[in-house]
């Protein structure tokens, strides 16, 4: 098992414009319905509760966008919210960088609320304050969760545990997703030498619910050098 000392990701959860949930066991309604265990042949990354950080909105106290109640963190924001966001990331430690190799990969159970719309819900953030501050984001707008607003990965994913699982290959700049096992997209990226996952709610530009709401269990990251 992995060890979170030196370069490695730092697991943050932030709290933004979302309630999330994240367990530690995925409830019944997950299991099951999966072709294939994207995990094979990665090393699981040892975390502990203190690699999960959770970021607020500035004007909003942290306990009414957040809730971690029996192992499930639950993220939720409203339109109005400033910042827009509030999600739970995998970050470089600040004392060293994620190196430009390996292939990462991120895992969790996630359930998004039917009527939350127009709302990012997972992504791989750039860590280095670049132009293009994300190497992938997945979209809900209507039920749908879409690569950005664009190519839909997976419909019919309102009021459903389902099973996620990023991809993230450092150097050759690609990600792959999967749902419930299956994989359902693939892309080349930017590059990026400094990165974290991120999930839990971030408000985008269009199609917006009035309330926007992510919850998370059994997340979990890998790595394969």
């Amino acid at each position: 098992m992995a060890s979170l000392t030196g370069p490695w990701l730092h697991l943050l959860v932030l709290l933004i414009v979302a309630i999330g949930t994240f367990l530690l066991h995925a409830p019944a309604a997950a299991g099951g319905g999966w072709n294939d265990d994207p995990t094979a042949g990665f090393e699981k990354v040892e975390l502990s509760d203190g690699d999960f950080e959770v970021q607020s909105p500035y004007n909003v106290p942290e306990s009414q966008r957040f809730q971690y109640r029996n192992g499930i963190r639950t993220f939720w924001v409203y339109k109005n919210d400033k910042p827009f966001n509030t999600a739970t990331h995998t970050n470089p430690r600040s004392e060293v960088k994620v190196k430009s190799s390996g292939v990462w990969q991120f895992e969790g159970y996630g359930y998004v609320p039917s009527g939350t719309s127009g709302v990012s819900v997972m992504q791989i953030h750039d860590g280095k304050g670049q132009a293009h501050s994300t190497v992938l984001m997945l979209h809900v707008y209507d039920g749908v969760l879409r690569y950005y607003s664009g190519a839909a990965i997976e419909a019919g994913i309102y009021d459903r545990w389902f099973r996620l699982n990023v991809v993230h290959d450092v150097g050759a700049s690609t990600v792959t997703v999967y749902v419930d096992g299956s994989r359902k997209f693939g892309a080349s990226v930017i590059p990026s030498e400094s990165f974290y996952f991120k999930f839990g709610v971030y408000m985008q530009h269009h199609d917006q619910s009035s309330c926007m709401e992510s919850r998370w269990t059994n997340v979990t990251l890998y790595t394969k050098h």
